[in-house]
């Protein structure tokens, strides 16, 4: 089966298997209707998915490789980085917003999807928290935790007014929210600072010291 069409049957199988369980029942659905609601094989169910719960969070496991081979790259601004990260992800699943409801809506019946959906949501976080402090060496562990934390519960937050809602919600909405946290942990591009919050003459206090570093390094002739 060639990748275009593995991929088919791969998102065949996802849409099938949420319609199902919206209608009846995740517990209530089983595998061979899911297959067969999607026109495959029980056995290539079981080599795309592990299981019922792999179908919900299909789309997780990919994304979150999408992520981590973007953050592998150079970037100039590591802050910046995590933030359009985070707008990747969003505009992944407004990208379908009726499929991302219907994940939702099965997602908040089932107490072990929940449970499961906790654990992909802290994957995000601590891939941003391990991100920033190896791209800014020095940085203290409790800023970069806490940005890692702050951009994944504004993104969680906007995600939720898309989802729980009927209307679309458009990414600026997250760029707006993330443009002001990155005002708030002063590592904003441009940042306004008042002569009582500067360290020296550029940088805002709170600014942390790797970045202090960084923009030093970026912007002083070598």
């Amino acid at each position: 089966m060639s990748d275009a069409a593995s991929s088919a049957a791969h998102d065949a199988v996802v849409v099938a298997a949420l319609e199902l369980f919206d209608r009846q029942g995740f517990e209530q659905t089983s595998v061979e209707q899911i297959a067969k609601a999607a026109g495959v094989s029980r056995s290539t169910f079981f080599r795309q998915f592990g299981g019922k719960e792999d179908v919900v969070f299909a789309d997780h496991e990919a994304i979150l490789q999408m992520i981590r081979d973007d953050l592998a790259r150079q970037h100039s601004d590591p802050w910046q980085a995590v933030c359009e990260a985070s707008l990747k992800v969003y505009r992944h699943f407004a990208a379908d917003p009726v499929l991302a409801r219907r994940r939702y809506a099965v997602v908040r019946q089932v107490p072990a999807l929940r449970d499961r959906e906790i654990v992909a949501v802290f994957r995000y976080e601590r891939l941003f928290d391990e991100y920033l402090r190896q791209a800014l060496p020095g940085l203290d562990p409790l800023v970069a935790v806490s940005f890692a934390a702050e951009v994944t519960a504004i993104h969680n937050h906007v995600l939720r007014r898309l989802i729980r809602g009927t209307k679309r919600v458009p990414a600026s909405v997250l760029r707006a929210a993330l443009d002001e946290a990155l005002q708030r942990f002063g590592v904003a591009e441009g940042a306004e600072s008042s002569p009582d919050d500067l360290v020296v003459a550029v940088f805002p206090r709170r600014m942390p010291v790797a970045e202090v570093a960084r923009r030093l390094r970026g912007n002083l002739p070598s």
